[in-house]
């Protein structure tokens, strides 16, 4: 690490923060410090700084706007990269739309039915980064990520830049190929269609009216925290399963929104896996169907 430390100090790589509390730095509010927290404000500062760390066979973790990770009280050990200033933009090409990897999904949704440009609409109630959503292929209301892919430009664990196309992703329910084969998203271009500027705003309003009356959106949570089972919806299983309320210290399965765990005071990391266990433990016992969760977990244990 020491030598890492002097060799990053020798590179320009954009912003370095030691010790650095992570909790300010999640939907959740919850986390410990990151030994090290780079912001990279470039592709080629990215680069170098991807490149450094292996050079050094460091670990590294990567941070959009932190609304699907659980960090763990202990932190993160070595290194933490958040995208910076260069990432968060937006431009429209025609029925194109080139964004980077740090910019507000639900802005895109709201920017794109402006233009009148339809398929982002699902993304209006997702508040992660581009970056996120395509790592994750995120989705809602029956649509997703790899329906309006069109390519990525990466960074891989190696420093390489990449261009992938959809059919390098090798999108699923949730999962691309960026979970297989580590890589940080530098930008992404979607492929919207034509569409009605007031149909698509009836959309997104008619969205964030549905999540306002179903999702704890007052209280710090990391949305989803379950996958749907195939042909079912976690959200039903829990409920049923009586847990809705259900506490661990500040922990506390949503009584709104069962599939929403949200921090209702100074929860802990401990208190939300906690929790997360006890769930995957009741909904098997009581239907013999294990609930995988969604949310990334990650730091010390």
């Amino acid at each position: 690490m020491e030598q890492f430390i002097t060799e990053l100090g020798q590179t320009e790589a954009g912003d370095v923060h030691f010790n650095k509390p992570l909790a300010s730095y999640t939907t959740w509010k919850i986390g410990g410090p990151a030994d090290v927290l780079i912001v990279p404000h470039t592709t080629e500062q990215l680069i170098r700084v991807i490149s450094l760390l292996r050079k050094h066979g460091m670990t590294w973790t990567n941070l959009g706007r932190g609304s699907n990770m659980l960090v763990s009280d202990k932190g993160i050990r070595g290194v933490v990269i958040q995208p910076g200033r260069e990432f968060d933009y937006a431009k429209f090409d025609g029925t194109l739309v080139h964004a980077g990897a740090a910019y507000s999904f639900i802005k895109l949704s709201v920017l794109a039915g402006k233009e009148g440009l339809s398929g982002l609409e699902f993304a209006g109630g997702i508040p992660g980064s581009v970056g996120g959503a395509v790592y994750m292929n995120a989705g809602a209301h029956g649509s997703d990520v790899s329906r309006i892919f069109q390519s990525a430009d990466i960074v891989l664990e190696t420093g390489e830049l990449v261009h992938y196309g959809a059919e390098n992703m090798k999108f699923s329910y949730r999962h691309t190929v960026l979970q297989e084969q580590p890589g940080i998203v530098v930008s992404a271009t979607f492929k919207l269609a034509l569409g009605d500027r007031k149909e698509i705003a009836a959309a997104l309003a008619a969205h964030k009216d549905r999540r306002r009356r179903t999702q704890p959106l007052q209280l710090p949570s990391a949305g989803s925290v379950f996958r749907n089972p195939p042909g079912d919806h976690a959200a039903r299983l829990i409920e049923e399963a009586g847990l809705k309320g259900f506490r661990v210290g500040g922990a506390e399965v949503s009584t709104q929104h069962a599939n929403f765990i949200v921090n209702i005071g100074k929860a802990t990391a401990e208190d939300v896996l906690t929790l997360i266990a006890k769930v995957q433990s009741t909904v098997e016992d009581r239907y013999g169907i294990q609930l995988k969760p969604e949310v990334l977990v990650v730091g010390e244990r």
